[in-house]
C-alpha cells in the first residue's frame, strides 16, 4: 500500500466529513443526512445511501472540463458513484437506518490512480460520522453499519502482482482490478479485466490475497480515524 492517511472533520457543515490521502490520490468526502428518501423507498421504512462522485479540473495533470459546462455527467462518472453507492450500501442494515437518506459525495481534488477506491474507503468514514451523530441525537436506535467497507486497486504490473496502483502502474498495467469487500473479508464487487494481457485462476487467486492485505489495513485505518 502507498501511505495512507484520514484526517475527519474537514467540513464545517457536513454531518459527516473527511479527506482521505492515498499516496498522491486525495479525495474530500462528505456525509449529508436527510429525512426524505427516493419514491422507489418511499413509505418501505428502509434508508437508503447514495453517492456522488467527481474530479476537479486540475485533479489531473492536464485540465479537464468541468462536467457542468459540459451539460451532463460522463459515463465514467455516472458508472463510478452507482459503484460508490451500491458498496456502502452493502455494509449498512436499512431498516436500522430507518426511512431517511444519506448522500455520500465525493470530490476528488488530487488523482494518481484508485480514485474510485479512495472515494469508497473514504465515503465510508463520512457515513460511519454522520451514522454517529444520528445516534448520539437518538434519531437511531441500533447500530446500521454492519460492518467497515473498503476498497483497493490491484493488478498485474511488468509480469508482477502488484497492490495499489498508481496512475503510472495502472495505464501500463496488463491486468488490473478493483476489490471492494468488508472488514469480515465479504466480497462486494471485483472488477477485473485484461488491459492487455490475460490471466488465470491462479493469479486471480493472487491478486485477491492481496486485496485481502490491502483492505485490512485500510480498514484498520478506518476505524483509527473513527473511533470504530
Amino acid at each position: 500500500m502507498r501511505s495512507v492517511s484520514i484526517e475527519t472533520g474537514v467540513l464545517k457543515h457536513a454531518e459527516g466529513s473527511c479527506l482521505i490521502k492515498i499516496g498522491d490520490t486525495h479525495v474530500l468526502c462528505s456525509a449529508t443526512i436527510e429525512d426524505r428518501v427516493p419514491p422507489f423507498v418511499k413509505g418501505s421504512g428502509l434508508g437508503w445511501v447514495t453517492a456522488e462522485y467527481g474530479m476537479l479540473p486540475r485533479s489531473t495533470g492536464s485540465r479537464m472540463r468541468r462536467e457542468a459546462t459540459v451539460g451532463r455527467q460522463g459515463g465514467r462518472t455516472v458508472e463510478i458513484q452507482r459503484l460508490i453507492g451500491r458498496s456502502l450500501r452493502a455494509g449498512v442494515d436499512r431498516v436500522a437506518l430507518g426511512e431517511r437518506q444519506i448522500t455520500v459525495d465525493c470530490d476528488v481534488i488530487q488523482a494518481d490512480g484508485g480514485t474510485r477506491c479512495a472515494s469508497i474507503t473514504g465515503g465510508w468514514v463520512a457515513l460511519r460520522l454522520a451514522v454517529a451523530k444520528l445516534m448520539k441525537a437518538g434519531d437511531v436506535i441500533s447500530d446500521p453499519m454492519v460492518d467497515p467497507v473498503a476498497a483497493v486497486s490491484c493488478g498485474i504490473y511488468a509480469g508482477q502482482p502488484v497492490l495499489d496502483l498508481d496512475y503510472p502502474e495502472d495505464s501500463e498495467a496488463g491486468v488490473d482490478g478493483n476489490f471492494i469487500m468488508t472488514a469480515s473479508k465479504q466480497l462486494i464487487e471485483v472488477q477485473m479485466s485484461a488491459e492487455g494481457a490475460t490471466y488465470n485462476r491462479e493469479q486471480m487467486n493472487t491478486l485477491l490475497d492481496l486485496a485481502e492485505k490491502g483492505v485490512g489495513e485500510l480498514v484498520a485505518k478506518q476505524r483509527e480515524a473513527t473511533g470504530a
